[in-house]
């Protein structure tokens, strides 16, 4: 039976709507409403269509706590990052929206990082502050977390979440060889970097940027170093600059080693934001990259090819890793005890201008 009139005429203002006052209005089971706004194959699409229709017309909201209690499913997922700043996380971000949301999946997010203005670094990384949005979201108990975990991080300071029942996988940086973890080949990418500078002919190359406090930047600096020592350039000869992956990390990095006794002709840089500070800090010495310097940048985010010149860097895919760090987050939450995986994507050497053959 067909419902007719306003939907109105027999609600006053404070009545609540609710799946029953669906299914009553349309003579279908609350079953049918419930499958319907979820848009449901195992319902006809007529039928999808009349209660989606019915259920905006009366302002039906849909009550997330009580199918929580039914089902012991959230439909939500943690995605805490140490920094959403940087356009390589955000692309990130997206890809794994993307992928969560064709599963009917929504993303709460959280960031533990700080920006300090009027300090040296500008930057950190809070380790106290991780541990609150660890805590706050596991509050709301999502079906289960990615992580990028903070410089610093141990596997203990993830432990109340594996005993809370919440899957984990580890985005990018890397802490427990226990959980999941997705993300680039980096000690691939610095070696490619190293060795197409050499092959232009350079000899004192550079790392700049990469805090040895995250896996990140052990593994980079690592790269660097076996790949240098492979190429036959002495390891007492390495030229590297330390710090989190920010422009202003790149413009005081490349400054400082300039002013050394024998400055590098190239560098390798952590990561493209990193690039852009030390191509700012050659130009405060009147140097350009490809012409004085090469620079090659990590990450590829769109930016790195709107430079003028372009930014030779390592591309690192971050929508496949996205991608790949949602499935497998949606396959441990259906198999929780599934064996853990490791899985790191391929990268790639995009040469623009900035690099070129040693003068």
């Amino acid at each position: 039976m067909e419902f007719s009139g306003s939907p109105l005429d027999t609600m006053t203002e404070h009545s609540r709507v609710t799946l029953q006052v669906l299914a009553d209005r349309l003579s279908i089971s609350t079953a049918t409403v419930s499958l319907a706004l979820r848009g449901s194959a195992l319902v006809a699409e007529s039928t999808r269509q009349r209660v989606q229709n019915l259920a905006r017309e009366l302002g039906y909201v849909y009550n997330r706590s009580a199918a929580s209690l039914r089902t012991s499913r959230t439909n939500m997922l943690g995605v805490v990052f140490h920094d959403f700043t940087n356009p390589f996380f955000m692309g990130l971000l997206a890809s794994v929206e993307g992928a969560v949301r064709d599963a009917g999946l929504s993303i709460v997010l959280g960031t533990y990082a700080e920006n300090i203005r009027g300090r040296a670094g500008l930057y950190s990384e809070s380790l106290e502050r991780q541990q609150r949005v660890l805590e706050t979201l596991r509050e709301y108990r999502p079906d289960g977390m990615l992580i990028c975990p903070a410089g610093g991080s141990t596997a203990s300071q993830f432990q109340a979440l594996r005993l809370a029942g919440i899957p984990l996988v580890q985005v990018m940086r890397e802490v427990s060889s226990e959980l999941d973890f997705v993300g680039a080949d980096e000690e691939a990418g610095v070696e490619l970097a190293v060795r197409h500078l050499y092959e232009l002919g350079h000899r004192r190359i550079a790392m700049i940027g990469g805090s040895r406090k995250a896996s990140t930047g052990i593994n980079r600096h690592r790269a660097f170093r076996r790949t240098m020592i492979a190429l036959g350039l002495p390891e007492a000869e390495m030229l590297v600059y330390e710090g989190y992956g920010t422009r202003e990390t790149g413009f005081r990095g490349i400054q400082t080693l300039l002013e050394t006794s024998t400055p590098p002709t190239a560098a390798v840089c952590f990561n493209d934001l990193t690039a852009f500070g030390v191509l700012m800090g050659m130009r405060h010495k009147g140097l350009e990259a490809g012409r004085d310097l090469s620079i090659v940048g990590c990450d590829d985010i769109s930016e790195a090819e709107q430079w003028f010149p372009g930014l030779t860097t390592i591309r690192n895919y971050e929508e496949e890793i996205g991608k790949h760090a949602a499935e497998m987050l949606l396959a441990r939450i259906a198999q929780p005890k599934r064996p853990s995986e490791r899985r790191l994507i391929p990268v790639d050497l995009i040469v623009r201008g900035t690099t070129a053959p040693m003068r």
